[in-house]
């Protein structure tokens, strides 16, 4: 045996591993495929607690009759749902008369919200004198609450009192226009508001894609002979896809989810015309006290955006050549 091991010495041959390194070796693989994780757990343990807790509590709620007010919460199954889409029950007419109000608003809305904000930031990454004041001023007003600027424009607004009707009455125009009183006035001051509110937000990120896009382009183009519209058409736009992509998504999502300025601005006048789906969710959970159907409302809705949001990703998703 003992020749056995000089010759072993002899050749350089490594002893084999105490049973204690392996183990030691091994609980550090550990700590090191567990490392990323620790980095992920405080997300994970916030996500966790705000984000799939409360969608494990809506479904639960969604299948029985929650009122807060009783001690009895019977199961009900899929009832709250089928109710929504049964012409004869109590919440159908309401229901979808918010899920179209909510329509019209996005459809007219994201457009506006899409288009604009890029021409400003077109206009805003030129150099000229003053162009950090105004970058400033055409995101000012999103830094304000909706609840801000809900009140002020239904003040500004106001058919009898408002002083928009007095700068139009001043100059010859019609002074009794009834913006927040009936349609499609109440479209009209609704989407106005909340274009002139969160243009800035779009147009700053606008603003950062096309910085990121690389001058050489540009000025090759230029070298070819392309106009400004070519330039704009086969230069800015491919190089903002992604860009676009998420200010498409954002405002969609954000627009579908309008509340403050319907509540505040137009109070869902002409009767319930301009009332928002999350303002009849809102109405129906705490105000007539059924979170059950409340709560099969809002799942419905959110499955309506998520396929709203695949079919955009499918239209406007990035390849990169």
């Amino acid at each position: 045996m003992a020749d056995v091991i000089e010759v072993g010495a002899a050749r350089g041959d490594a002893p084999p591993p105490a049973a204690g390194a392996a183990r030691r070796g091994t609980s550090a693989d550990r700590a090191k495929r567990a490392t990323p994780y620790l980095f992920l757990a405080p997300y994970l343990i916030l996500f966790g607690i705000f984000g799939l807790l409360p969608i494990v509590l809506g479904l639960w709620l969604s299948v029985h009759q929650w009122d807060f007010q009783l001690p009895n919460r019977p199961f009900v199954g899929l009832d709250n749902y089928t109710d929504l889409f049964s012409s004869d029950s109590a919440v159908y007419a309401d229901w979808w008369q918010s899920v179209r109000a909510t329509a019209i608003f996005t459809v007219l809305s994201v457009p506006l919200l899409v288009v604009i904000p890029l021409g400003l930031a077109l206009l805003l990454n030129r150099s000229f004198p003053g162009r950090t004041f105004f970058r400033a001023i055409y995101f000012a007003p999103y830094v304000l609450g909706v609840a801000v600027i809900g009140l002020l424009w239904r003040f500004l607004l106001d058919a009898n009192l408002g002083l928009v009707n007095s700068l139009l009455g001043a100059v010859g125009l019609p002074a009794d226009t009834p913006w927040v009183t009936d349609v499609p006035w109440a479209w009209v001051s609704l989407v106005g508001v909340t274009v002139w509110w969160t243009s800035g937000f779009n147009a700053v990120i606008y603003l950062a894609g096309l910085q990121d896009i690389p001058a050489e382009l540009y000025e090759a183009a230029k070298v070819d002979g392309a106009s400004a519209w070519e330039r704009f058409r086969h230069v800015t736009l491919p190089g903002l896809r992604p860009v676009l992509l998420f200010v498409i998504t954002t405002t969609v999502l954000a627009s579908a989810n309008v509340f403050g300025q319907s509540f505040l601005i137009t109070q869902g006048a002409p009767g319930t015309e301009t009332r928002s789906v999350v303002w009849f969710i809102v109405e129906e959970g705490l105000r007539d006290n059924d979170a059950g159907r409340a709560a099969a409302m809002s799942i419905v809705f959110a499955l309506m955006l998520a396929v709203v949001s695949i079919a955009n990703f499918r239209l406007f998703r990035y390849r990169e050549d």
